[in-house]
């Protein structure tokens, strides 16, 4: 009997420190859901669900046919089963303009919630107009910088770039000291002029004031004068190339990414903050916020199925939004592994070769092997939303 290429899989939370407390967390629910065994803390951050192998995060396969016990351990005896990926990562080794650098590490959020993240270096325009408007911003940066920068609008992009990787060094190699007394005044006269009515969005008062209530003290506050601010509607998604400076704020997202654990952070967390290496590593390139928009395709062939393919060979994600009001929805056969996450609904997943129909609830995954064809009965009348994480050569 050939040996099982779809089955469900048990996955591994993050609960890192910035997680939404308990079942207050999209992940949590999504957990409790999938496994109704899975004991919820109501005390505990659940940050991040992990889908695939990474060694901190190798899922757990849930079919007693299959005897190795993670997706990773399987796929290494199965290699098979990823189709062409695995010819293709053959061919990037021999061809490592496709990888550029150690760290690359692009990464799309596709926003499940109203999603809130900063993205990405603003426009120099923008950055210079800050730069007038919030003295205290301007202090850390320094008037010499801040003088280079505004004058970089008149010249080419490279000289512009490195004005803005000045002006950024400045700030986040200011003394820690000199970091929070600039910060601790902006924070009192942007809640002086809220007190008194006045409107402070020109200067993003709002959000300082919530970044430093969060993190009070912390650099990663004046962040937002440099970086794109994107707030995502449900289904809206933001693709990052490697080496794009960016923070997740506020909100639920599938995240799809490279396989790699090289994050350099600069603020706005508990965790090692690596300035040097960041300062050097960044790509400083500004664009305004709505290039950061990345759209979906809707596919021609499936009414229900958009595809957000970036310009990166490694991966693609796929949404389906399905009604209640069909029985039975076909999941693609593709040349490439893949994994599939339910967000909503109810199925049993049923593959021509399988002995029995796996069901699948909100929180489920589902591993696929390549060229495996699915069908998904519904078992309620429910709309399904499932998100498929692939490689599209």
């Amino acid at each position: 009997m050939a040996a099982p290429r779809v089955f469900p899989l048990s996955c591994v939370v993050q609960q890192y420190a910035w997680g939404k407390m308990g079942s207050n967390s999209e992940v949590a629910r999504l957990l409790a859901s999938s496994d109704p065994l899975a004991g919820i803390s109501e005390d505990k951050p659940y940050a991040e669900l992990w889908m695939g192998t990474h060694p901190r995060g190798d899922a757990k396969i849930l079919d007693n046919r299959i005897s190795q016990k993670t997706l990773g351990q399987w796929i290494a005896e199965n290699p098979d089963c990823l189709g062409s990926k695995a010819l293709a990562e053959k061919l990037h080794l021999q061809a490592p303009q496709h990888y550029p650098d150690a760290n690359h590490k692009p990464e799309m959020a596709i926003a499940l919630t109203s999603f809130q993240g900063l993205c990405g270096f603003r426009t120099v325009e923008e950055i210079v107009t800050f730069l007038t408007k919030v003295p205290e911003f301007r202090f850390l940066i320094g008037d010499n910088a801040a003088t280079q920068l505004k004058q970089s609008l008149s010249r080419d992009s490279q000289a512009m770039a490195s004005a803005l990787q000045s002006c950024f060094s400045h700030l986040m190699k200011s003394e820690k000291k000199v970091v929070e007394q600039q910060l601790n005044l902006l924070v009192k006269r942007i809640s002086q002029q809220v007190a008194a009515g006045n409107n402070m969005e020109d200067v993003c008062g709002e959000l300082l004031l919530q970044l430093h209530q969060q993190y009070p003290g912390d650099i990663g506050c004046f962040a937002i004068y440099f970086l794109n601010l994107l707030t995502l509607k449900p289904g809206e998604a933001m693709f990052l190339e490697a080496n794009v400076p960016h923070a997740y704020l506020k909100g639920d997202c599938v995240e799809c990414m490279a396989c790699s654990d090289n994050t350099v952070r600069a603020g706005l967390t508990p965790k090692f903050i690596d300035v040097p290496t960041l300062c050097e590593m960044l790509s400083y390139t500004p664009s305004p916020s709505e290039d950061r928009l990345f759209l979906p395709i809707r596919s021609q062939e499936d009414p229900y199925l958009s595809v957000y393919d970036p310009p990166v060979p490694d991966f693609t994600v796929m949404k389906m939004e399905v009604p209640g009001s069909v029985a039975e929805y076909k999941v693609l056969a593709l040349d490439s592994a893949s994994i599939l996450l339910m967000v909503q609904g109810a199925v049993t997943a049923s593959t021509p070769t399988a002995q029995a129909a796996v069901p699948l609830q909100c929180g489920g995954v589902l591993f696929i092997g390549a060229n495996e064809s699915v069908s998904l009965k519904l078992t309620a009348p429910e709309d399904l939303l499932m998100f498929r994480a692939c490689c599209l050569l």
